[in-house]
């Protein structure tokens, strides 16, 4: 189903229930009326209300079904209440009103991102000298109809950009990871003509783009590097868990998640390898070895969630643990690693939420008030653009 018709649906589920809700709340105050001050049959009236409930009955599961179906945004937790709170009165009404009024601003600055995009479609501004290499960060893997970029490579690709994906391992040591980069760097490269690739890591995925830039012969063929929220100087509470957290149970957890990524794609999974790399003592240590690329303009990105509550699950779990250990965070990673390269740009939201590690790739594909993920990409790449790259 592509945008358009999507939000269609939307907007037609949208409208049903407004018609519901209005209807509904006049039916039932005329129907007291007519119950209590009109002299009315009591066979008549009871007529009347079977037959307008049948109607509401319709309209309402209808909306309902359109908008459950094709939102975004309204997301498990919305869905879910609306389902416990369907049978309770004035709780029912509340929280139809937040499903309309989601709903309606979902489609509303949807379409006005279709708009721009139409208007500015001939600019191509996100068409790059060199093709796009989206790298993922630890615990993840690029598959065909799952992105773990969500919905920010289509943006980019809608405005122009060729985009090519890391392919790496899900979990693995920086040294492993990096020269799989390595290698899949100079796939693309020759099977294109490219000569150069632009590269934007996410999470540990900056520092394997770093190690395969240092150590495997592949720094002429990278353009630019931009590394988003990656931990650079490590993780304090990384190291904290690996001290605490006994070697049996380490084992069991490596051994589960090993096991079942082997069976999902992966060829070697190391768990154990990648947390150890994240770790603060081992990040300082690399770091000193990894001087930024000659020749390539290297950019960070970092960003902060506000409170705990403003993450999803697990980061509203960790936020407060990378807190204690390493202070103002994005639920994972610390500010004062995200620092790197020529330029560094930090995203801050006013208000409670604030932007998590996973905000920054989309992970949720929720609209943040205030920040516009997939058009912060669109930013970042038509710079690339305009510098030549």
């Amino acid at each position: 189903m592509n945008t358009q018709t999507r939000l269609k649906i939307c907007s037609a589920g949208t409208i049903l229930l407004k018609i519901f809700l209005i209807s509904v709340t006049l039916f039932t105050a005329a129907a007291a009326v007519l119950l209590f001050a009109a002299d009315m049959p009591w066979q008549a009236w009871l007529a009347a209300v079977v037959a307008v409930a049948v109607i509401e009955f319709i309209v309402f599961w209808t909306g309902i079904i359109l908008v459950y179906c094709s939102s975004v945004q309204l997301g498990i937790k919305i869905r879910i209440i609306g389902a416990l709170v369907g049978m309770i009165p004035v709780a029912n009404m509340a929280a139809l009103i937040v499903i309309i009024k989601t709903v309606s601003q979902e489609v509303s600055f949807e379409r006005q991102k279709l708009a721009l995009n139409k208007a500015r479609r001939h600019e191509q501004v996100c068409k790059t000298k060199y093709p796009l290499l989206m790298v993922h960060g630890v615990f993840f893997r690029d598959y065909r109809f799952l992105n773990y970029w969500g919905r920010i490579p289509r943006e980019l690709t809608e405005n122009g950009a060729t985009v090519y994906f890391g392919n790496q391992e899900s979990a693995a040591s920086v040294a492993e990871s990096g020269r799989q980069l390595a290698v899949r760097i100079r796939q693309i490269v020759q099977e294109t003509g490219c000569g150069k690739v632009n590269v934007i890591a996410h999470s540990k995925g900056g520092l394997d783009i770093r190690y395969a830039a240092a150590f495997c012969g592949i720094e002429d063929m990278i353009g630019s590097i931009v590394t988003i929220n990656t931990p650079h100087r490590g993780c304090k509470f990384a190291e904290y868990l690996l001290e605490k957290l006994p070697v049996q149970a380490q084992q069991k957890i490596a051994s589960a998640y090993d096991g079942t990524m082997k069976k999902l794609g992966d060829q070697a999974p190391d768990f154990m390898a990648a947390v150890r790399d994240l770790t603060a003592g081992v990040c300082k240590d690399r770091d000193s070895r990894m001087p930024q690329p000659g020749g390539v303009w290297c950019m960070s990105v970092g960003s902060r969630l506000n409170k705990a509550a403003g993450g999803k699950f697990p980061l509203n779990f960790t936020y407060n643990l990378v807190k204690y250990f390493d202070g103002p965070n994005d639920g994972l990673v610390a500010e004062s690693s995200f620092r790197w390269g020529d330029d560094y740009i930090f995203l801050e939201t006013d208000g409670k939420r604030g932007i998590s590690h996973g905000d920054m790739i989309d992970l949720n594909r929720e609209n943040i008030p205030g920040f516009d993920v997939r058009e912060f990409y669109v930013d970042l790449v038509s710079r690339m653009k305009k510098m030549g790259l």
